[in-house]
């Protein structure tokens, strides 16, 4: 897989944690079968693995390193929490490498737009040193984009990839400019939370209950349009309702960050990915979701952990 240009990307915010998987997914899964997933993820190609250090409640990451990194492209974030204190970047850095079994992170990213210059000085400190191959930011706006590249611009640094909430009926992102900049700058626009916690499935396929159900059961019934247009462009490209949400991205050249925890799951990201969808067949969903204007999770959801600047 090329770093540059990747398909997809599969994430991890659910590894490890029977209690994180119950309360969010509606049921645990097995270090077996994440594993038997991590190893599908591979024979496939899909080699980019998103985490962080409280995905899984902790343990996502020191399950992957229990795994094996040394033929996969690890993805990973520090997050700032509170004041900024010297030296914090390094630290928590340095906690990943152990959970990572390794001695560098192919792409590290800067998960929150809180003393933008201050976090990303320490960061470019750790590419120079080489333990860092790729710079990202998750989670800002445009104008925040804009002064992290200018100053990774200064370093002589390439900014690789903006990580932001993005899906088929969240494309906020999309209309205020941001991803149109990242493309004109060569810049990858990566999305998270494509399928918007499970609410852009087949409501036909009945699933066990779960937290996110029980906030979004409501809204996803104000979906109902769009299912069945989805599951019209789904069955002329063989795919299922959910693989269209995805497709839907890779379709416009973002990158599309899907939770697998199981080997099927794996396999219907790369189907989907596979997929080219018509301009006609996107601009179709998009007017769509944009008549049923249903919102899931806000576009930048995670302002509110942002620290004000002064």
């Amino acid at each position: 897989m090329d770093i540059l240009k990747p398909s997809a990307v599969v994430g991890t915010n659910s590894w490890g944690s029977a209690t994180y998987g119950k309360m969010l997914r509606g049921e645990s899964v097995g270090v077996d079968t994440i594993r038997a997933c991590f190893e599908r993820a591979k024979e496939k190609g899909l080699l980019i693995f998103d985490l962080a250090q409280d995905y899984g409640l902790g343990k996502a990451q020191k399950m992957i390193g229990e795994f094996g990194t040394e033929d996969v492209i690890i993805s990973a974030k520090f997050t700032p929490t509170g004041s900024y204190k010297s030296g914090q970047v390094r630290k928590s850095f340095e906690k990943d490498l152990q959970d990572f079994n390794r001695d560098y992170v192919d792409i590290y990213w800067l998960h929150l737009p809180s003393d933008i210059e201050a976090n990303l000085s320490e960061i470019i400190d750790l590419y120079k040193e080489g333990k860092i191959k790729h710079i990202g930011i998750s989670n800002f706006t445009l104008e925040e984009c804009v002064k992290a590249k200018a100053i990774l611009d200064k370093a002589g640094i390439p900014l690789y990839g903006v990580q932001n909430h993005y899906s088929l009926i969240n494309r906020e992102w999309e209309k205020n400019g941001l991803v149109d900049w990242c493309f004109r700058n060569g810049i990858s626009f990566w999305a998270w939370a494509v399928l918007e916690e499970g609410m852009l499935t087949d409501p036909k396929v009945k699933t066990k209950m779960s937290l996110m159900k029980l906030m979004f059961n409501r809204k996803k019934r104000k979906l109902h349009s769009l299912y069945q247009l989805m599951e019209k462009v789904g069955e002329a490209h063989g795919i299922t309702i959910p693989q269209v949400a995805m497709a839907f991205c890779a379709s416009k050249g973002i990158v599309p960050v899907c939770g697998c925890r199981k080997p099927y799951q794996v396999d219907q990201l790369q189907d989907a990915v596979s997929v080219c969808l018509s301009d006609s067949e996107i601009k179709s969903l998009e007017n769509e979701a944009d008549k049923l204007n249903v919102k899931i999770l806000g576009a930048d959801m995670f302002r509110f952990a942002v620290k004000k600047s002064k």
